[in-house]
């Protein structure tokens, strides 16, 4: 593909995804606020861009990777935005996840510049972003699913088009949820089992295998039991995409009971200071909890 593709958002997830691209001799700029987290990929071979209007000038396709719709905000969107320094018929694709209806807000600011737009938030946490494994959950236009496929088959081994815009995004508040119910489900279990008299050892190696288990859990439980502190997924972002499914409920008069309960178990953890931890830290915050009553 001989197309300018810029990055935007090297975070845990961000820069690994970018680096895909890098190895795959992909035509890459990068850009971000920390510029220390462009240092390794300007060494791989990728342009650094010294501001979000020279990331984006002369791009065809940007991809954004970022932390919630705030920082989107204040990038992209308004007067300093850098869907102004866009060339027109370029393609913004958002990785970021956010409510669907803030994606129907994306497209909307994108649409008054000439631009198309692509929401396209992943499945998976650092792992699978290192090794090209996430699943992409997009909604837009086909034709722009195939403009991009080549781009996103460095960074993930499925694409689902769910549907129009949106609808990637809407997806993606329905797999977060599903993710932190279970881990909140399954810690609450083992620390019962443990209650019980079953061994802690015994509950991580067995639960996980047996058909009533998500298969992530297998991974999270071998963390847990192990004490592995290694952050996969901040509990501070998945409490903030279960406050954006709360919110996306909220707006199809649908009520979100055990997203609402988990989302306050999390909010509880932060407020002790484990928000950069993994979200599976909850267990040992429930575990701690448990003790102190």
């Amino acid at each position: 593909m001989d197309k300018k593709i810029t990055f935007i958002g090297l975070g845990i997830m961000g820069s690994r995804m970018a680096n895909n691209l890098q190895k795959n001799d992909v035509n890459l700029t990068v850009y971000n606020r920390t510029r220390s987290a462009m240092d390794p990929l300007i060494e791989a071979g990728a342009h650094g861009a010294g501001s979000l209007k020279d990331a984006v000038e002369e791009a065809d396709i940007v991809f954004t990777m970022v932390s919630d719709p705030n920082a989107i905000e204040q990038i992209a969107l308004g007067e300093n935005g850098f869907l102004s320094s866009m060339k027109k018929g370029a393609l913004w694709v958002d990785c970021t996840t956010v409510n669907p209806s803030f994606s129907l807000k994306e497209a909307a600011e994108a649409e008054k510049y000439n631009l198309r737009f692509m929401d396209a938030p992943v499945a998976g946490s650092k792992a699978p972003a290192e090794h090209g494994e996430l699943t992409f959950l997009i909604g837009g236009d086909q034709s722009d699913v195939e403009k991009t496929r080549p781009l996103i088959e460095h960074m993930g081994s499925k694409i689902v088009h769910v549907g129009e815009t949106g609808k990637g995004t809407s997806m993606k508040m329905l797999v977060n949820s599903l993710l932190a119910v279970a881990m909140a489900s399954f810690s609450e279990t083992v620390l019962l089992g443990e209650k019980m008299g079953l061994s802690k050892d015994f509950l991580l190696n067995t639960l996980p295998d047996l058909p009533v288990s998500a298969p992530f859990l297998k991974a999270k439980a071998e963390m847990i039991k192990n004490n592995d502190q290694e952050t996969q997924f901040p509990l501070e972002l998945m409490y903030k995409d279960l406050h954006l499914a709360s919110l996306s409920a909220y707006e199809q008069d649908h009520p979100l009971l055990l997203n609402n309960i988990t989302k306050e178990l999390f909010g509880q953890a932060i407020s002790e200071e484990r928000g950069r931890e993994d979200f599976s830290r909850i267990f040992d915050f429930m575990d701690n909890s448990a003790e102190a009553t």
